[in-house]
């Protein structure tokens, strides 16, 4: 029994091993035209276009499948990804996760409100706190495929939550938290996160 469980543990560590793995030195030449939208280290100038450095490399490609399956419909990136293949998204999404986002800064006046829904939620209308997924300091939870926050635009995180909450953006889990939200706690816990450092 011993040698059955450690052959299906190594069969198991063989098999996952054997995906292609990203190469983020490779990705850097694949993501050239990105730099419009997303800088050219994956930190946006625009609040509306994410801020791609340290979201997590399992997060980006998986959000790079999407895309390019057209499950995840963002009109700017139609037939950006049409060619590239599994591999290079795979790259692309090891150079974004290596790179450090820049931080931002809280609306003051909405600390309060979006500290509170952050931290804990709210157990009244079973609104789960957003560190449950993405951590304490918006770091996300990298084996899972949480994406990190910390710094992310708030414009961008208020749209997010507002697309999730019609049901515009695929993800049961986060389609469950943003549907229980209100505006103004999508706007302050955007602000909040926008202000969030590591």
């Amino acid at each position: 029994m011993k040698n059955l469980v450690i052959g299906t543990l190594l069969t198991f560590g063989l098999v996952a091993g054997a995906q292609a793995a990203g190469d983020a030195e490779a990705g850097q030449n694949k993501v050239a035209v990105c730099a419009g939208c997303h800088g050219t280290d994956g930190n946006s100038a625009v609040p509306n276009f994410p801020k791609l450095a340290g979201l997590g490399e399992k997060y980006l490609l998986n959000q790079l499948k999407d895309i390019q399956s057209k499950k995840r419909n963002i009109v700017e990136m139609t037939g950006l990804l049409d060619a590239s293949s599994e591999q290079d998204l795979a790259d692309m999404a090891a150079y974004y996760a290596g790179q450090k986002r820049t931080g931002g800064q809280a609306d003051p006046e909405l600390v309060a409100l979006g500290q509170e829904i952050y931290r804990a939620g709210d157990e009244s209308k079973g609104l789960a706190a957003c560190t449950a997924c993405h951590g304490p300091t918006g770091d996300g939870l990298e084996s899972a495929g949480f994406p990190a926050l910390s710094g992310q635009h708030a414009a961008y995180i208020e749209s997010s939550l507002v697309k999730f909450a019609k049901g515009e953006r695929d993800n049961v889990m986060m389609m469950g938290v943003a549907v229980k939200m209100t505006e103004a706690e999508m706007k302050a816990v955007a602000s909040y996160i926008q202000g969030l450092t590591k």
